[in-house]
């Protein structure tokens, strides 16, 4: 395959290359963000509808008591922890998530004399912990808010960790890619779409008119 000299080359022929690399930056980018458009899509709908969809929580409650030797354990630790937000010890996060099967292994937690509670958030719900240092007993509680609000939160990014994060800056370039090689395709195409470009304004001036005129 011979590379195009920008020199020599023909006015059709540097259209023919660059419509071939913009089509396939714009099919790529697309197969690469289509399943996760459709998600912000159809989460786009159902956030700005939130108050017309009716979510029934679901709250489950546990109660109990730590072992005496974990229990003395964590009152030593909450000494030497008093004002800052480290996690409970490898050892109490592990009887926790195999006795209980509450998960807080890395979990930020906030340190009293008297108690420690750990705030849960997830994405779709809430959850938290907390022990009194007194005789050990614990509580905990975690609401689930049903399907729609966990792929809410995941639009929002919300206690949805880094990986997510990565995900989503991912996702969004991937848009910006497509969008971008679109307008060029559109352009390179323009001559024999008339309504190309009013279609492009309409699109530019609809959201800006609207914001103006009614939102306050």
């Amino acid at each position: 395959m011979h590379k195009l000299n920008a020199v020599t080359a023909s006015p059709q022929q540097r259209r023919a290359f660059w419509l071939r690399h913009l089509h396939n930056w714009h099919w790529i980018s697309s197969a690469i963000c289509l399943i996760a458009m459709m998600l912000f899509a159809i989460t786009g709908f159902t956030l700005n509808h939130a108050s017309d969809i009716e979510a029934k929580p679901q709250i489950t409650s546990k109660k109990g008591s730590l072992p005496s030797p974990l229990l003395q354990a964590l009152v030593t630790q909450t000494t030497q922890q008093q004002g800052k937000n480290s996690p409970v010890s490898k050892q109490l996060s592990n009887w926790f998530e195999q006795e209980q099967g509450i998960e807080i292994h890395n979990k930020p937690a906030e340190w009293s004399p008297e108690e420690l509670y750990v705030a849960l958030p997830r994405p779709g719900g809430d959850a938290w912990l907390r022990i009194s240092l007194d005789n050990g007993e614990f509580e905990y509680e975690l609401t689930r808010r049903g399907a729609i609000a966990y792929l809410n939160d995941l639009h929002k990014g919300r206690n949805t960790g880094k990986a997510w994060a990565w995900f989503i800056d991912i996702f969004a370039l991937a848009c910006l890619i497509f969008c971008v090689t679109g307008l060029f395709l559109l352009k390179m195409h323009s001559n024999t779409r008339a309504l190309t470009w009013p279609m492009v304004t309409l699109g530019l001036l609809t959201p800006l008119i609207l914001a103006i005129l009614f939102i306050h």
